[in-house]
């Protein structure tokens, strides 16, 4: 139970789900990630937003374990992984490669990101598009940076993470950037749990607070490049992409690349509607799976 409410039998069967845990090296830096499913399954590759975590996704991976040989990894800088001297797009979308080929799907995989994710997903999909199936962006906007990095550069969040006594009292300080309504707590003590780790100072943040000084960057020309399908999906209630974010970024994809609006979803939309996104992602790839890409004259 959390604050007086059941926690649903489809978080628990998720949780309960085994999964695989490992590392490489990319450029020096180890890279961890988590991976579900049958390796001979085609491959799905799941991108965290800034200063989060794989973790965020393993309640949601196993809805697709059946069909996919799902892969999420920790950028540098992020959850379990290395911290680099400087962060780039670029670099992101390399270490997302790497982790790729290293799962050895027996072809090019789809990439989902949500949020910075999504620009690391953008830049993938521009640079390495060739070798991908697909690329779903997740509530992530071009024309201006994404919250996180909006917030460290104002210097409102990120940039002096806190440290605290007990695990407990890190718990409470956990919050939501952009802020947001989200009535699963039991999503948010589970990825809140996973953001911290214990110092010899105290209990504090895994991510790197130094991520958002280089990464504030248009992506317009990246997406308006990708070298694969790509799809966009957004939260209704999205203060990231709004509608018109949304219509800008559809002029600049393929005229055939979908525009996905999840109902009642925030931008947060993978916590505040998560079976919904589930339903809308199954479905995208049904039909990628089932239809011939075209391209742009």
């Amino acid at each position: 139970m959390t604050d007086g409410k059941a926690v649903p039998d489809w978080f628990y069967r998720a949780m309960a789900t085994p999964f695989d845990e490992g590392v490489i090296d990319v450029d020096a830096i180890p890279i961890h990630y988590l991976e579900w499913g049958n390796r001979a399954q085609p491959g799905l590759v799941l991108v965290h937003g800034g200063a989060a975590h794989a973790h965020w996704w393993t309640f949601l991976a196993p809805m697709f374990a059946e069909d996919w040989h799902v892969v999420a990894l920790d950028l540098s800088g992020h959850g379990d992984s290395g911290r680099r001297t400087a962060y780039s797009h670029s670099a992101w979308a390399c270490e997302v490669m790497a982790v790729a080929d290293h799962a050895g799907f027996p072809g090019p995989p789809v990439l989902v990101g949500h949020s910075l994710g999504g620009m690391v997903t953008i830049q993938t999909a521009s640079d390495h598009g060739e070798r991908l199936r697909g690329a779903v962006i997740v509530d992530t906007p071009v024309r201006r940076p994404d919250p996180e990095s909006e917030e460290g550069a104002r210097g409102r969040a990120f940039r002096k993470p806190g440290v605290y006594p007990d695990l407990t009292t890190a718990l409470g300080h956990f919050r939501l950037i952009p802020p947001q309504p989200c009535e699963h707590d039991f999503i948010i003590d589970h990825i809140a749990r996973h953001s911290l780790h214990e110092t010899d100072a105290g209990w504090t943040w895994k991510f790197d607070p130094a991520l958002f000084q280089h990464t504030l960057v248009s992506l317009r020309d990246q997406l308006a490049t990708v070298k694969c399908r790509v799809a966009l999906f957004r939260g209704e209630h999205s203060v990231t992409v709004p509608p018109d974010t949304a219509a800008y970024m559809y002029e600049l994809m393929d005229e055939n690349a979908p525009v996905v609006t999840i109902p009642e979803a925030h931008h947060h939309l993978i916590l505040d509607q998560p079976l919904a996104f589930v339903a809308a992602l199954r479905t995208l790839l049904a039909d990628w799976d089932h239809s011939v890409p075209t391209r742009p004259a």
